[in-house]
């Protein structure tokens, strides 16, 4: 799929759709962290989050806890994927255009016919309505402050509490 770069995502802070303020660096570093989640672990994106500029939070349905080295190896690849400085692009593209690789089940019922694909770099594309930066050397170091693990929980049992070291400007 080709990329177009005509709409350029925002670095100041936005009110979505759903009425919430979005700090982009931190919602972009949410989309890179559910991507390695997904290939680290074959799990889903995370359906239950909490994106703030302050610390943000991600929730996924895991088999097992990871431990501390794999904890750590999540934190150095989202690294790896924002020090390369990716763009993040947007493109709409008509829903029977979209490959079924990329899930659409997060999307409200009545979300139209064309759908806003966020694209980071080659490394991560999902429908998304959320205001994102340009590049990821906007967004800073990505510090994983906090992780706890519910084996009892129905939905999601592992959680990921982050943070975001911006960079200088």
């Amino acid at each position: 799929m080709e990329q177009d770069n005509a709409l350029q995502p925002t670095v100041d802070i936005t009110v979505s759709q759903h009425g919430k303020d979005e700090f982009p660096p931190a919602h972009t570093a949410e989309h890179i962290l559910n991507a390695t989640m997904v290939r680290m672990f074959g799990c889903e994106r995370s359906r239950v989050n909490h994106i703030e500029r302050k610390k943000s939070k991600c929730n996924y349905t895991l088999a097992a806890c990871p431990d501390a080295n794999q904890i750590r190896e999540v934190e150095e690849r989202v690294n790896a994927v924002i020090a390369q400085h990716l763009p993040v692009t947007c493109r709409l593209v008509p829903r029977a255009e979209v490959p079924t690789s990329i899930d659409l089940s997060k999307l409200p019922d009545d979300t139209g016919d064309d759908l806003r694909l966020v694209f980071v770099g080659d490394y991560d594309v999902c429908p998304c309505a959320g205001a994102h930066v340009a590049n990821t050397a906007q967004i800073g170091h990505f510090r994983i402050s906090s992780t706890s693990w519910n084996p009892n929980a129905t939905t999601a049992n592992f959680r990921i509490v982050f943070r975001l070291d911006l960079p200088e400007e």
